[in-house]
């Protein structure tokens, strides 16, 4: 799965469950809401003050490391 800004939170959690740690250091504990999935990485690092370049190279590594 190649991860980018525009991924979706839901889909990234359904493809590989331990990325949840990566959102979890960014400060985005509600992982369960839907609201929460259903938003992209670039919505959520703009809520959360987080690079989302920054992150989408660490999901990217890990998904495919």
């Amino acid at each position: 799965m190649e991860i980018t800004k525009n991924s979706v939170i839901g889909d990234i959690l359904d493809a590989d469950n331990t990325t949840a740690q990566y959102f979890f250091e960014m400060g985005m504990h509600c992982l369960g809401c839907p609201s929460a999935r259903s938003e992209t990485l670039e919505e959520a690092c703009a809520v959360h003050g987080v690079d989302v370049d920054e992150l989408v190279e660490k999901l990217n590594a890990h998904m495919n490391g």
